[in-house]
């Protein structure tokens, strides 16, 4: 394999990656008896018989999101975004595989019987989720920041105000989210529908990062042959 098909190869993870997660916890939170995605978290599909398939997905579409960092770090080799970029979406990657070998606990009423809010006293592996976790919803911000911030020295607006509203969106609802289902308020019942629109919004960016790098450096191989 060439270098550049290995390149192309790691960019395209960014795409597949991201996209299969979100396919992948769309469906089994649709399918999966007892199971709210209205009000549950992604998470939770970790749990009962078939949590093996929310927790494959958490590890295969981590190690893509990996992948896709060492790929970016190829194509953003200078300038801002060089280093932190690929680091934080190298976070978000590792986030997802933590996040899939350490099992969550029960919560939000899932499985039946679960507390109706999040877990007061973790297990030892439900805090090493919530630190991969963190890694997922902290990496993407930064990651998203650190990209508008090279895309406003190259005079990039769209792309600029599209990584910058990406940041307040995805904190936005992740806050909105983890505020509904520590409380009984209004939007309680909605907790697993807000945490779904962010992973969205950093998901997709991630997403159309990649495809965007994927056609700059075809665009690139084409004009040179």
């Amino acid at each position: 394999m060439t270098q550049r098909a290995l390149t192309r190869g790691l960019l395209a993870s960014g795409v597949i990656g991201p996209v299969l997660f979100v396919v992948m916890f769309l469906i089994e939170g649709a399918i999966r008896p007892d199971y709210d995605p209205m009000q549950v978290f992604v998470s939770q599909l970790s749990l009962g018989d078939e949590g093996w398939l929310q927790i494959a997905n958490f590890v295969i579409s981590g190690l893509l999101i990996v992948a896709f960092a060492f790929g970016l770090r190829r194509v953003v080799s200078s300038g801002r975004a060089s280093r932190w970029g690929p680091i934080m979406v190298g976070l978000v990657g590792l986030g997802l595989i933590v996040s899939g070998v350490f099992v969550t606990d029960p919560a939000l009423g899932y499985p039946p019987g679960a507390p109706p809010g999040l877990t007061q006293n973790p297990s030892w592996h439900g805090a090493l989720h919530l630190l991969g976790a963190l890694f997922v919803f902290g990496g993407l911000p930064v990651a998203s920041f650190v990209f508008a911030r090279r895309f406003r020295a190259q005079a990039d607006r769209p792309w600029m105000i599209y990584s910058a509203t990406s940041v307040v969106g995805l904190l936005l609802f992740y806050f909105a989210a983890t505020a509904s289902a520590s409380s009984a308020g209004p939007l309680h019942g909605v907790a697993g529908l807000l945490q779904r629109v962010s992973i969205g919004i950093g998901f997709a960016w991630i997403t159309l990062l990649a495809a965007r790098l994927s056609r700059i450096g075809a665009a690139t191989t084409n004009a040179a042959s």
